[in-house]
């Protein structure tokens, strides 16, 4: 449980450095508080751990079709689902999609270097 715990705080600290390189790098995303960016971390996490998962599995025929376009689209679709419920964040036009690009990456180079598995747990 601990491990599992200690992961989710590490890929939270991981999504807010992600959300404010995309904040700073992109005129139509942002966020108007410290606190909003860490709030909406913390609901990305959840949202991605809980949601994604599940739309992935669902889209997958899409996600092949596209050649991975569609898996984009649910990438930008939790990024909208954060804002949603995290209030402070503003996405405008196509700023979501490079949004999430930049948060991806951002959390593809991280991950790794905090320790992070791909099923969140934290390594040894």
């Amino acid at each position: 449980m601990s491990e599992r715990l200690g992961g989710l705080v590490l890929i939270w600290a991981g999504n807010v450095a992600a959300l404010w390189v995309a904040a700073r790098l992109l005129d139509g995303f942002g966020y108007s508080t410290t606190g909003a960016l860490l709030l909406g971390a913390a609901v990305l996490a959840v949202v991605n751990w809980l949601v994604k998962p599940v739309l992935t599995i669902v889209a997958i025929p899409f996600i092949i079709a596209t050649l991975g376009v569609a898996y984009l689209a649910i990438c930008v679709l939790m990024l909208h689902l954060m804002a949603a419920i995290a209030d402070g964040f503003h996405i405008d036009g196509w700023a979501g999609v490079w949004a999430a690009v930049i948060v991806g990456a951002v959390n593809t180079v991280l991950q790794p270097m905090l320790g992070v598995e791909s099923s969140g747990k934290k390594r040894r």
